[in-house]
C-alpha cells in the first residue's frame, strides 16, 4: 500500500464548510474524507453546491462515532490546533514541517484531523493524535475558517509530496497500542512511574513511536526489549 492521506473532521457544524473541504481535498488529490458524526445531520444540497465537482468525495465519505475508530487504521494522525496548553501537545509543527515529516513515511494512511468550527479539537481528541499542527495567523484574529485551514494543509502536503519506494508498511495506530501497552506495563513492573502516571506515559510513547513510523519487526523488537528488561529487573530484586 502506497502512502495516502485522509482528512478527518470531528463534529463539524456547517454543511457548507464540508462542501468546501471536499473541493480543497480534490485540489490536492486527496479523496479519503472521514467524519466523526452522523451523515443525516448534514444538508446534502449545501454540500453539493460548495463542493462543485468534488461532490464524489462527500458521497464516499466514512462516518465514525468517535475519533479512536476514525484513526485506528492510520499509521500517524496529526491534530490541528491554534490553542496551546498543558494537554495540547508540547510541540506543535508548522504545516511545512508536518508535510516534510509525512512525505518521508513510505506507506500507509496518514490522517490530518480538524476539530469543530467553534471549539476546535477537544483535549481528549488531540490526545489521541500522534502530533499537533498549528497554522500561524495574526494575533488579532488567529481563528481560521475550517475549509481554509484544510486548504492550507492539503496544499502544503501536495507541494511537499515526493515519490518513495514502498520499502515497508508502518504499523497502524491500533497495532501501536499493543507496543505502547507492553512498554508501559514493563516500566510499571520496574516501578518507573506511579499508577496515576500511566496514561501520560502511554500518550508519551504513542506520540514518539507514531512519528517513527515503526515496521512490524521494529515494534516486536521493542516489545521484546522492554519485556526482557523487566525480567532482568525482577531477577535482580529476587536475589537481594
Amino acid at each position: 500500500m502506497s502512502r495516502q492521506y485522509c482528512i478527518i473532521l470531528c463534529r463539524p457544524d456547517e454543511s457548507r464548510n464540508i462542501g468546501s473541504v471536499c473541493r480543497a481535498m480534490a485540489n490536492a488529490g486527496i479523496q479519503n474524507l472521514r467524519i466523526v458524526g452522523s451523515k443525516q445531520d448534514y444538508n446534502d444540497d449545501q454540500i453539493r453546491t460548495l463542493s462543485i465537482h468534488a461532490y464524489h468525495i462527500w458521497e464516499k465519505a466514512s462516518f465514525y462515532t468517535d475519533i479512536n475508530d476514525a484513526v485506528n487504521d492510520c499509521v500517524i494522525a496529526a491534530g490541528t490546533t491554534r490553542r496551546k496548553g498543558k494537554k495540547r501537545k508540547e510541540k506543535l509543527l508548522l504545516p511545512e514541517e508536518f508535510a516534510e515529516l509525512s512525505s518521508g513515511i513510505p506507506s500507509g494512511t496518514i490522517a490530518v484531523v480538524f476539530g469543530n468550527e467553534r471549539t476546535g479539537l477537544t483535549d481528549e481528541e488531540l490526545a489521541v493524535c500522534s502530533l499537533g499542527i498549528t497554522i500561524p495567523a495574526h494575533d488579532s484574529f488567529p481563528s481560521l475558517n475550517l475549509s481554509h485551514a484544510v486548504q492550507i494543509l492539503t496544499y502544503t502536503i501536495f507541494r511537499a509530496e515526493k515519490p518513495r519506494s514502498p520499502g515497508y508498511i508502518p504499523i497502524t495506530m491500533k497495532r501501536l497500542e499493543k507496543t505502547t501497552g507492553e512498554i508501559v506495563k514493563n516500566l510499571g513492573t520496574m516501578g518507573f512511574f506511579t499508577l496515576a502516571g500511566r496514561q501520560d506515559m502511554e500518550q508519551f510513547w504513542n506520540s514518539i513511536l507514531a512519528r517513527a513510523a515503526l515496521s512490524e519487526g521494529e515494534a516486536a523488537y521493542i516489545e521484546k526489549m522492554f519485556t526482557k528488561a523487566a525480567g532482568l529487573f525482577r531477577k535482580s530484586t529476587e536475589q537481594l
